[in-house]
């Protein structure tokens, strides 16, 4: 895997599922849409952290910085 999430993108990654797990954990708990809440937050937390995005990949995005 290589990096295509720049780090403005990281950070309102992080931002976005960390509103996204208290959401899921506290407002929504124990229902379907908090279990949702809880993925996104997981997923977009562990693209925000490894600095990867699958579906950038897939749609030739990337919001990185060349190293030139």
């Amino acid at each position: 895997m290589f990096s295509n999430v720049g780090t403005l993108d990281r950070i309102v990654r992080l931002l976005f599922a960390a509103s996204l797990l208290y959401a899921g954990l506290n407002l929504y708990a124990g229902t379907n849409l908090g279990l949702g809440l809880d993925i996104a937050g997981a997923l977009l937390t562990f693209s925000g952290l490894v600095g990867f995005c699958g579906l950038y990949r897939f749609l030739g995005i990337s919001t990185r910085k060349s190293p030139n």
